[in-house]
Formats: C-alpha cells, sequence, structure tokens
C-alpha cells in the first residue's frame, strides 16, 4: 500500500537519494547534470507550492513530486509537477498513484489545468503513463533536448483539463 502526504524537512535526504541519480543522468530533466544538493533542494523544495511524498508501508519514501503554477499572473490557473521515483520502487504503480494524487491536490487547490512543459520523447515510459491519466501531447518541441546518449531528441507539452466536462468560467479562481 502507498500513501501520499506533503513533505517534511526530514524527508530530505530520502528524497535527495531518488532525485540525485535522475538529475545526474542528464536523461529526462531540463537541470544541469552537475545540480549541487542545495540547488536540488530549492528547485524540488523551495520553490514549488507544495511537494509530497509517496511511502511504503514502514514509511520509505518510495517517489516524489512537486505542485506549482505553471505561470504567474493569466496564466496562475494551470498547474505544473514534476515527479521521480526510486529504482528500486518503479513498475509498481508508484508514479501512476502520485499523479492521480496530483491531479486532486491541484483541483483542491484551486487549478482547473495541468500542464507538463517538457516531457523528453525517450522517456517512453513516462509519456505513455501521463497518456493513460488523460495528458494530450499538445505540441512536440522538434531536438529540444540535447540527451547524453542520444543527442538531440524532442520534447512534448502535455496538458489535460482538471474539470474536463466544463469551461472554465470567467471568475475561475486564480492561484497566487
Amino acid at each position: 500500500m502507498v500513501s501520499i502526504r506533503e513533505a517534511i524537512a526530514a524527508d530530505w535526504p530520502a528524497v535527495w537519494a531518488i532525485l540525485e541519480p535522475v538529475f545526474h543522468a542528464g536523461e529526462t530533466y531540463v537541470v544541469s547534470p552537475d545540480i549541487t544538493e542545495n540547488q536540488a533542494h530549492s528547485y524540488w523544495m523551495e520553490i514549488p507550492l507544495a511537494t509530497f511524498v509517496a511511502l511504503d508501508d514502514d514509511g520509505t519514501v518510495l517517489g516524489t513530486y512537486y505542485l506549482k503554477p505553471n505561470q504567474a499572473g493569466g496564466g496562475a490557473h494551470v498547474c505544473n509537477c514534476g515527479f521521480a521515483v526510486g529504482e528500486r520502487a518503479r513498475g509498481r504503480g508508484v508514479a501512476s498513484q502520485m499523479c492521480e494524487h496530483s491531479q486532486s491536490e491541484a483541483v483542491k487547490r484551486g487549478f482547473s489545468a495541468m500542464q507538463f512543459n517538457f516531457d523528453v520523447s525517450t522517456n517512453e515510459t513516462a509519456v505513455r503513463l501521463w497518456k493513460r491519466c488523460g495528458f494530450e501531447v499538445v505540441g512536440t518541441l522538434p531536438s529540444a533536448f540535447l540527451h547524453p546518449r542520444l543527442g538531440y531528441v524532442d520534447a512534448h507539452v502535455m496538458f489535460k483539463r482538471l474539470d474536463a466536462q466544463q469551461a472554465l468560467p470567467a471568475d475561475a479562481p486564480k492561484v497566487s
């Protein structure tokens, strides 16, 4: 059983243990592969509106995600998330559960849509998962990502309305 809760400061060492190999591999995130732990902490724990951890029954951190407005002002009703799952927890549905949780959390916080700005096309597992979770590729950026092994590859912009049954009302809440 996986539980998901908002991250606390004491979670950082476990979160960093998940993020460090992902960031340093340079294959999926548009951060420098040389990112320091302090820079990663700011990026993942301080800048976002909220950061969450997925835990197994014994409290081990299996994965993490952040939630933040995708843009300011007139774009603040659309959120953005970043996800990472620990190597040993992959293939257990953790990312799928975090994605579902993130959508529910986004709605609670007043967001009406979610956008992934830069999904590297070669991260096929993630692209498939996001599609299964209802996201659509709304644009492809040709050769936008310099993959350390494959050279220049495409990146996708993926989008999902969180209330697909209704158009946004003119007085939709703005998230600041």
